[in-house]
């Protein structure tokens, strides 16, 4: 036997295809990534937009709450037949005057005669 080794070349992996394999892996990563998270976005949709509805509904209600029961309240503590009262229905009207919300009002014949009254059951100074 000799001593002669047979050489036998190993073939040498390309570093240019290693590369492009190892991009194309990732780009198909981020693919599946981004359809993944796309569609956790569009399942978490709907709770959130019902959330920020509900808060702007919520938000809403709290402060019309706020500002509208104080009002009323202290309005119904007044009494009726005074310079502030007068003030207020004088005020509303030159309001509605320049605004330009000339309504007819159905009113009971009896408030006619009573032009500064709470019309009753609409909260409606006359």
């Amino acid at each position: 036997m000799s001593d002669e080794a047979i050489v036998t070349e190993t073939p040498q992996p390309d570093p240019l295809r290693s590369a492009a394999d190892a991009m194309a892996l990732a780009l198909q990563a981020a693919k599946d990534g981004a359809a993944d998270a796309q569609q956790r976005v569009n399942e978490a949709l709907p709770a959130i937009s019902g959330f920020v509805s509900r808060l702007t509904y919520t938000t809403c209600y709290a402060v019309s709450y706020g500002v509208v029961f104080p009002s009323l309240l202290i309005a119904r503590a007044v009494p009726k037949e005074n310079a502030i009262i007068h003030g207020i229905v004088d005020g509303a009207r030159a309001a509605r005057d320049a605004v330009g919300g000339d309504r007819n009002i159905d009113e009971p014949a009896d408030l006619q005669d009573h032009p500064h009254i709470i019309v009753p059951g609409t909260d409606t100074i006359r």
